[in-house]
């Protein structure tokens, strides 16, 4: 709706008296137009493949088209499951009893 009513603004300075007697300002309101007119075809291509409903369907459609964007996403599972393995082992080694080699292999 908002870009509706951007595509709709810009199509009323458009018919603005004024656009006719300033070549400079009928340029600028001329570029406006154009860009709320793509960036409302833009919503509505979002809407149509259902990328308003979350972030990771986002993801998931646009990682065929960013390569990088998918290799980004598993570098980041591969990390998080690195963190989480490393975790369950500092949790190990907390309960254990306190001496040397477990100390040492707590801090490392």
């Amino acid at each position: 709706a908002m870009s509706k009513s951007a595509v709709k603004i810009s199509s009323d300075l458009l018919s603005n008296p004024l656009c006719e007697q300033e070549p400079s300002f009928l340029e600028m309101v001329t570029a406006f137009d154009t860009a709320m007119k793509r960036m409302d075809s833009f919503n509505q291509e979002k809407v149509r493949m259902g990328l308003a409903e979350d972030g990771g369907t986002k993801v998931l459609l646009f990682s065929s088209v960013f390569p990088s964007l998918n290799m980004a996403v598993k570098r980041r599972e591969q990390t998080l499951q690195d963190y989480k393995r490393l975790q369950s082992k500092v949790e190990k080694y907390e309960e254990k009893e306190r001496t040397g080699p477990v100390l040492a292999k707590l801090h490392q």
